[in-house]
């Protein structure tokens, strides 16, 4: 296998909800069954935070507003095809799902699961976007305590 040199961008999505606590949405990857975030490449004429957004829908189903603005990014090495591997750098948008459709293009090629965003960053395997899970529920948190304070 060999590397492409060019680093690669693609755009996901943090899915959460706010219940008793911030949980996350990971979805299993269709290759290797890991836990990921949806996301994937850019889609010409589409803003970044609605390229996330139409991934989101077509891996898990998810309806729901992404925030314009990343929470940040995370590096991953995907495979190609032809056994070619490429650096990707994922920026990531936070999505506050209202909803998830009951059919969605890749709903028989990956499972969804909500988890705890503790559980979450413990099953993710990319120590950038661990970091971020841990971040984004610290921020959850803090803006939930203001409100019912």
């Amino acid at each position: 296998m060999k590397h492409e040199a060019a680093e690669r961008l693609q755009y996901g999505v943090l899915p959460y909800r706010v219940t008793d606590e911030v949980e996350i949405m990971l979805i299993s990857s269709r290759e290797t069954k890991r836990w990921v975030i949806p996301k994937g490449w850019p889609i010409k004429g589409k803003k970044p935070h609605i390229s996330a957004s139409i991934e989101a829908f077509e891996e898990a189903g998810l309806i729901g507003d992404a925030d314009s603005h990343a929470i940040g990014a995370f590096y991953y090495v995907k495979r190609l095809k032809k056994g070619d591997e490429a650096l990707c750098k994922v920026e990531v948008f936070p999505l506050k799902v209202k909803g998830q459709a009951i059919n969605w293009p890749e709903k028989n090629q990956r499972t969804c699961e909500w988890f705890s965003a503790s559980e979450a960053a413990e099953l993710v395997q990319e120590p950038e976007l661990r970091d971020l899970l841990h971040r984004f529920r610290t921020k959850i948190e803090k803006r939930k305590f203001k409100k019912a304070s």
